[in-house]
């Protein structure tokens, strides 16, 4: 055997010139190269230390790119875009102007979709395939690669159930099976899978048959009739075969030897397959082997000894405000349920359900089931919190609106990081709530701009009987003190913050610190505003009686957003004063530092300051425009 490395594979091609036995050592190399390019940025890390054989696998069986993958969610393709010229790009891994930490389109013709959401791959490989089919690329294969957490996605199987009566396209399922998506995955048809894709009998039932065929050759027929029976009663191929789909596995997903003899006969059989692949997140590092929701997707740490503790005090996030939060309100009010999908320890609701299990509901990967669960809840006198992030409440957008608000059923909609979210670039910002919550009927939107304003805007909401939504981003806030009370404050009540002259900044949020710098320099109003809708309309037309001029601010799309809310109501009023909208761009925002981009687009309180000297310069004292920004 030659001796193999790492840096001479560039390209998938370099990969398949290598005889079978050294894809070992390469698998070896690979996953040194993921913990150590990942120690040095941040990212995803027990996914990807899981998928290195498998990756391996798929590129040496398939010819990629002309043969098309797609991994699902996409946070274990690292190993993916290593073998496929990106490696000496890792070292800027979801940084700013570096690679996504996702299949990325742009990026690369290896990243056949661009992915992120989870339980998109079937329904994506499935439309290329018959594309394919239609072009005459009969030989064209193509792959999904989906964890078992994103199998309890309504939407995979809407996609395995409609390439059923697909004639003549080839499509395989790769199922990753590792007994975790982020959070546990939960549901009847896990406990199905994990119970029956475990193989155990199906794999005894085989063995039995080899055993037959080797001692009484006769019976061969008697055999395989034998296995067929043993796989359709035990395994879960009863339920894929079903689907039109052939079931192969469960197999070891990290031996190769397994790997690459199975994929290759699934590439020759085409057509409709299914394989059912066991890994172990964290793959050969120990650590990450024992807590892979630890190392799920670390920061920068140091392999030798793992992830530490800090040893200064954090500020609180956003995301512990609101755990602490929903433990003391139920503690107070016995008809709270949290309910989340599939993001337990991402959305602060590890302590609440320890502590309030028969309250506590993980409905799985399924956005859409879990926002409708929500409203029955309701109709019966409970009183729902739904921890979602905002990218994810877009997927249960149409049970928001039908299920929920046309109904008035009282649910809280706790949205976690929204507005710039920092390294996972555009697929998770949450940029677009505010937009797409303001324009159905009774919805309440709130704007939390600190720590403390959060807890009681949450309260606010919480004891609100209807639809209500409070919005927070990801991380640290200004290291507001945080009140232990469940006080509540008037729905739509906005309050001023400074007392300036002739121009008032309306800010939405937690862009309130940039806006309170750019008043004191100004000379401006700055009020925090509180809710989107309804908006403190006395408010606001008692200021525009006083001031010249408006700016409003919020981290969010600027089309449809809180700006516009405030032009429809000056419009509705006959109010005529200047409005400057200050928010994100109409364009999709890229991965990089919170605090660069907000400073990049302008929302940094020098930002904000420049902004209104352009926009503003006569409403200003000449003092004021001159200053250098």
């Amino acid at each position: 055997m030659t001796n193999v490395s790492l840096e001479k594979i560039q390209f998938p091609a370099d990969l398949r010139q290598l005889d079978r036995r050294e894809l070992k050592e390469i698998a070896t190399q690979l996953r040194e190269f993921v913990l150590q390019s990942v120690s040095k940025t941040g990212g995803h890390l027990s996914s990807n230390l899981g998928t290195v054989e498998l990756t391996i696998a798929l590129h040496y069986v398939f010819d990629t790119p002309d043969d098309r993958i797609v991994w699902d969610v996409g946070h274990q393709s690292y190993p993916h875009k290593i073998l496929t010229g990106r490696r000496d790009q890792m070292a800027h891994l979801r940084q700013k102007e570096g690679i996504s930490g996702f299949p990325k389109r742009s990026e690369s013709e290896y990243d056949a979709f661009g992915t992120a959401h989870s339980s998109t791959s079937i329904s994506a490989v499935l439309g290329m395939a018959v594309a394919s089919r239609n072009a005459g690329l009969d030989r064209r294969q193509h792959i999904a690669v989906i964890g078992d957490g994103a199998m309890t996605a309504g939407m995979a199987f809407e996609a395995l159930n409609n390439a059923g009566v697909m004639p003549d396209v080839n499509v395989l399922v790769v199922l990753n099976d590792n007994d975790m998506s982020i959070s546990p995955p939960v549901g009847a048809l896990n406990h199905y899978l994990a119970r029956l894709l475990s193989g155990k009998f199906y794999a005894a039932a085989k063995n039995v048959g080899r055993a037959v065929l080797q001692h009484v050759p006769p019976v061969l027929e008697l055999a395989r009739r034998f296995e067929g029976h043993a796989k359709g009663m035990v395994s879960s191929a009863t339920l894929f075969e079903e689907l039109g789909f052939n079931y192969v596995g469960p197999i070891d997903g990290h031996d190769l030897d397994a790997l690459v003899p199975t994929l290759e006969n699934l590439r020759e059989l085409g057509g409709l397959q299914f394989i059912h692949v066991v890994t172990k997140k964290g793959q050969g590092y120990k650590l990450a082997e024992a807590d892979p929701v630890l190392y799920h997707g670390p920061g920068k740490f140091d392999p030798s000894i793992g992830i530490q503790k800090s040893k200064a005090p954090a500020r609180q996030t956003f995301t512990q405000v609101f755990g602490r939060w929903l433990c003391d309100m139920a503690q107070a009010d016995t008809r709270l349920f949290g309910i989340t999908p599939a993001m337990r320890e991402g959305s602060g609701m590890v302590e609440f359900e320890q502590r309030f299990p028969m309250r506590y509901v993980d409905a799985g990967i399924a956005e859409q089931h879990a926002v409708t669960f929500a409203a029955g809840l309701a109709c019966e006198g409970q009183k729902p919190v739904v921890a979602i992030y905002s990218t994810f409440l877009q997927r249960g957008y149409d049970q928001l609106i039908h299920d929920v608000a046309l109904q008035n059923l009282d649910v809280t909609f706790a949205l976690d990081r929204a507005g710039i979210v920092g390294a996972d670039g555009a697929t998770h910002a949450g940029n677009y709530d505010i937009a797409f919550l303001r324009c159905v009927p009774n919805m309440v939107v709130a704007t939390p701009s600190d720590e403390n304003e959060a807890r009681l805007l949450l309260s606010t909401c919480y004891q609100h009987p209807g639809p209500a939504s409070v919005r927070y981003p990801r991380g640290a806030g200004c290291g507001a003190e945080v009140h232990s009370g469940l006080d509540t404050i008037e729905i739509g009540k906005a309050i001023v913050r400074r007392q300036g002259k002739s121009i008032a900044i309306l800010a939405f949020g937690t862009l309130l610190g940039a806006a309170l710098q750019a008043g004191a320099e100004l000379d401006a109003t700055v009020v925090d505003m509180r809710f989107v809708k309804p908006l403190d309309q006395a408010l606001l037309a008692s200021l525009a009686e006083t001031h010249q001029g408006f700016v409003t601010i919020e981290e969010a799309a600027i089309m449809g957003g809180a700006g516009s809310a405030v032009l429809e109501f000056f419009s509705s009023q006959g109010i005529d004063r200047p409005v400057q909208l200050l928010g994100l761009p109409d364009q999709f925002i890229d991965h990089g530092e919170q605090a660069v981009i907000l400073s990049e687009l302008g929302l940094d309180g020098p930002g904000v300051m420049r902004s209104i000297r352009q926009r503003f310069s006569s409403l200003l004292p000449p003092r004021l425009t001159s200053v250098a920004s």
